[in-house]
C-alpha cells in the first residue's frame, strides 16, 4: 500500500507530576534516549529505532494525561491538504509555529469530537537510528530498560466516537480494522484504526467524559522481549496494571502498566497487517472480554475505568 497521506503516529505530549523523576524513569526504566529541554522545561525523548529526533515530550502539570497526538504527513504539500479537508469536515484548525516543539516544524492543531487534541506535520528533523543508515549493524537490545522499538499508537477515551471515527476515516485516509459492539449489537463501544497496513495506529473507546487517556503504547520486537519488559518492571517495581497477556483484538501481546505520575503505558509485540479491501473484524459484546484480554477472556475493572 503507498502511503501518500498520514504516514505514521509521530509523538505524544503527555503531562507529569514530578519532571524530575520522570525525566530518570523514562530513561532508566524504559530505555528511551533522552533528546534535551526545551525553554518550557518540557522534556523530549525517542525510542532506539526511530530516525526523527523525538516522539515523546514530557511537560510538568498538576494532573496527569495526554496534552495531545500528532501524526506525522508525507510532506508539506500534504499538510497542506489535509487541513483543507478538515476545514472544509467543519473542523476548526491552528498553526504551530516552526521550533515551538523541538526539531520540529509547523503543526497543524485540530480538536477531534471525543475533545482530544490532535497534530498534523510534515518535518521533523532527522537524527537517524541506534544503528544508521549505511552498512548497519543488526539493532541489537544492548543496554538496561525496555528500550522500544518505537512509539506506536494511543488509546483514547472520549465521547462522540462516532464523529471521531468519521474524522479519522473519511477526512485523514484511515481505515476501521476492528470494532467492537455494545449489546444491541449496533452500537460501537471501541474502534480500531490504521493509517499503514498495522492492525492499529489508534483506538478509540466510547467513554462517559472527553478528552481522556487510557494509554500511549510502544512496539517491542517479540513475546520474549515483551517477557524481558515484565521482569524490568517488577526488579524496578513498575505498577503493572495487566500481563503479560495477549489480545484477541490485533492479536498483539501485551504489558500494561503505569508511569510514576499514573499515566498508563504499554509494551505490546505481534499483530498483523491490515490492508484496505480487508473487511473489519467484529467482536460482540458476549465475547468482548475475550477481544481485550484473549487468555482470561474476562475484562479488569481497573482496565475500563483508570483513565487520565
Amino acid at each position: 500500500m503507498a502511503l501518500t497521506g498520514v504516514l505514521r503516529p509521530g509523538h505524544a505530549q503527555i503531562r507529569v507530576l514530578d519532571i524530575e523523576e520522570s525525566v530518570k524513569w523514562y530513561t532508566d526504566v524504559m530505555g528511551l534516549k533522552y533528546q534535551g529541554r526545551d525553554d518550557q522545561g518540557r522534556a523530549y525523548f525517542k525510542t532506539r529505532a526511530e530516525r526523527d529526533h523525538n516522539s515523546i515530550i514530557l511537560r510538568q502539570a498538576d494532573r496527569a494525561g495526554l496534552d495531545f497526538f500528532g501524526y506525522k504527513v508525507l510532506d508539506k504539500a500534504t499538510l497542506v491538504e489535509l487541513e483543507r479537508k478538515l476545514n472544509d469536515h467543519g473542523v476548526k484548525t491552528e498553526r504551530m509555529p516552526a521550533g515551538d516543539l523541538l526539531e520540529t516544524g509547523e503543526r497543524v492543531r485540530f480538536q477531534i469530537p471525543t475533545g482530544h487534541t490532535i497534530e498534523l506535520y510534515a518535518e521533523k528533523n532527522a537524527v537517524g537510528s541506534a544503528v544508521g543508515c549505511v552498512n548497519p549493524d543488526m539493532d541489537v537490545i544492548d543496554q538496561p530498560g525496555i528500550t522500544p522499538i518505537r512509539m506506536d499508537h494511543a488509546l483514547l477515551y472520549g465521547t462522540d466516537l462516532d464523529g471521531a471515527t468519521e474524522l479519522f476515516c473519511k477526512v485523514l485516509g484511515f481505515t476501521l480494522v476492528e470494532r467492537v459492539k455494545l449489546e444491541d449489537g449496533q452500537t460501537d463501544l471501541g474502534v480500531w484504526l490504521t493509517c499503514s497496513a498495522k492492525a492499529h495506529d489508534i483506538a478509540i473507546v466510547r467513554h462517559g467524559e472527553p478528552n481522556k487517556l487510557h494509554h500511549v503504547s510502544f512496539q517491542l520486537g517479540s513475546w520474549e522481549q515483551v517477557l524481558r519488559a515484565a521482569d524490568i518492571m517488577s526488579k524496578r517495581r513498575v505498577s503493572i496494571d495487566m500481563g503479560p497477556t495477549r489480545h484477541g483484538i490485533t492479536n498483539g501481546t501485551t504489558i500494561y502498566f503505569f508511569d510514576p505520575s499514573g499515566n498508563r503505558l504499554e509494551t505490546f509485540a505481534g499483530g498483523y497487517d491490515h490492508y484496505p479491501d480487508m473487511e473489519p473484524i467484529t467482536w460482540t459484546w458476549d465475547e468482548v472480554g475475550a477481544g481485550i484480554f484473549y487468555h482470561d477472556r474476562k475484562l479488569n475493572e481497573a482496565f475500563l475505568s483508570v483513565v487520565t
